[in-house]
């Protein structure tokens, strides 16, 4: 019987946060702010000893921050990822807003991925805090329909990260991913074929993953409003209706078909970073500043190429004005890059192409047509000098 679980971290940045102060259990925390945020320091005492007087509050907040994740005490006011920090200051203002700290981020994960390695090889990696497990041929994987490894998992990555994390086990990767959501945090569900009808088409069809706002709002104005509406429809009217893609997807995957395999590696499509500055920017008044924000990006999209073995032909740039317009350039390279230098250079030729006759709220870098280092035959990379900004009008 095939066997596939998705593990969820619990609300993973928090609670790696909430390790380092646990006198914050409990309590409305929310990463995602600045420098500004870090915990003062009192002399004599450790980081896990300091007061809550200390730490930052939402209320003295302003800027336009978003939140990366909120502790589960957040959530219960509202609070969510990708939410304006403004915003839930509105909704929760004595939460405690905590910096982000991305690199300490990817060691837990480096660290909990390992856990899961060790008794279980064949994982697909879906992000910093979410996997796929094919426990189908692994020992102890069909018992209990997974649950006895699971526990397992669950036990080894508290054990020696004293993290937490849901895992949702079942035929497939669709059903798998619903099922790890239904019992958080901490918790383990086993679905089988023939949990389908009790357990999954009760479910607003948005909790299926795949059906986006648009989607779900055409299915509403239909009258489908569960996973089990969608499971009644005739194929073919979904197909009319949604489209010959679409529409046979959503068919299938009322059904819980899913063939997707668990995939140990793949290569990425492309590669990207990008900023919200907290006030807007002009091109010529802020020229300095916008052009150190720019190599910065430049820079750490370098270090993500060589940390990856990647080089791009193609380097684009996102610009978002003060009245929300969002402008893309691209540009194509006749060979491939991976130096900060010769990035920065190809998108301040990518800038040129672009408007800049309003403020910039947000500023981004994308890079794409990913080629393997290791495949080309290098040559000596081209000096390239090209001062961003500077020869933008």
């Amino acid at each position: 019987m095939r066997r596939i679980a998705h593990l969820d971290m619990d609300a993973f940045y928090a609670s790696v946060e909430l390790l380092r102060y646990p006198q914050l259990t409990g309590l409305p925390v929310v990463i995602g702010g600045g420098r500004d945020a870090q915990p003062k320091a009192l002399d004599g005492l450790a980081m896990d000893q300091l007061p809550l007087s200390q730490f930052a509050r939402l209320r003295s907040y302003t800027g336009r921050g978003v939140i990366t994740t909120a502790t589960y005490a957040a959530r219960k006011f509202g609070i969510g990822s990708a939410m304006g920090l403004m915003k839930a200051a509105a909704l929760c203002p004595d939460a405690l807003l905590l910096p982000t700290d991305f690199e300490r981020y990817r060691d837990y994960s480096r660290r909990f991925k390992q856990i899961i390695l060790d008794i279980a090889p064949i994982m697909e990696n879906r992000g910093v805090d979410e996997v796929f497990i094919d426990l189908t041929n692994v020992a102890g994987g069909q018992r209990e329909g997974g649950r006895v490894i699971a526990r397992l998992i669950q036990k080894q990555i508290l054990l020696e990260t004293g993290l937490t994390c849901s895992i949702g086990i079942a035929p497939n990767k669709l059903l798998a991913k619903m099922a790890s959501e239904l019992d958080k945090p901490n918790g383990i569900s086993v679905l089988f074929e023939a949990d389908l009808a009790s357990k999954i088409w009760p479910l607003p069809c948005k909790k299926m993953n795949g059906i986006g706002p648009k989607s779900n709002d055409k299915l509403t104005a239909f009258g489908l409003h569960t996973l089990g509406d969608i499971a009644a429809c005739d194929r073919h009217w979904l197909i009319e209706n949604f489209g010959n893609s679409y529409g046979a997807w959503l068919y299938e995957s009322a059904h819980g078909r899913d063939e997707r395999e668990v995939v140990t590696h793949s290569e990425p499509v492309s590669i990207s970073r990008e900023t919200t500055f907290e006030r807007d920017l002009h091109h010529k008044r802020d020229k300095a500043q916008l052009g150190e924000v720019f190599t910065k990006l430049c820079e750490r999209l370098a270090s993500d190429l060589d940390n990856k073995g990647y080089q791009a032909t193609t380097i684009g740039i996102k610009l978002r004005d003060d009245t929300f317009q969002t402008t893309t350039r691209d540009i194509s390279l006749n060979k491939p890059v991976a130096s900060a230098k010769d990035i920065r250079r190809a998108a301040g030729n990518a800038l040129k192409r672009a408007p800049l006759n309003r403020p910039l709220r947000l500023l981004g870098v994308k890079l794409s047509r990913l080629v393997k280092t290791s495949d080309l035959q290098l040559d000596t990379p081209a000096p390239s000098t090209l001062d961003l900004f500077d020869d933008v009008d």
